[in-house]
């Protein structure tokens, strides 16, 4: 980025100032912060679910009714 000076004579604490907020306004602004977990980090949900007890307890959860 070239900055030329047209008219005037500026002081360096001027370009200074100058260069920073165009620097400044040349970054993205940063993305909002999220303020609720996503499902995968929510710890209101369980990570297993309780077997039943038998031999065929373990296919609980996936047979149907």
């Amino acid at each position: 980025m070239t900055i030329k000076v047209v008219r005037g004579n500026p002081t360096p604490e001027e370009l200074a100032a100058l260069v920073s907020v165009l620097s400044v306004a040349r970054t993205p602004a940063p993305l909002p912060a999220t303020s609720r977990p996503t499902a995968w980090a929510s710890r209101h949900l369980p990570l297993r679910t309780a077997h039943t007890y038998g031999t065929t307890g373990w296919l609980t959860p996936v047979l149907p009714g």
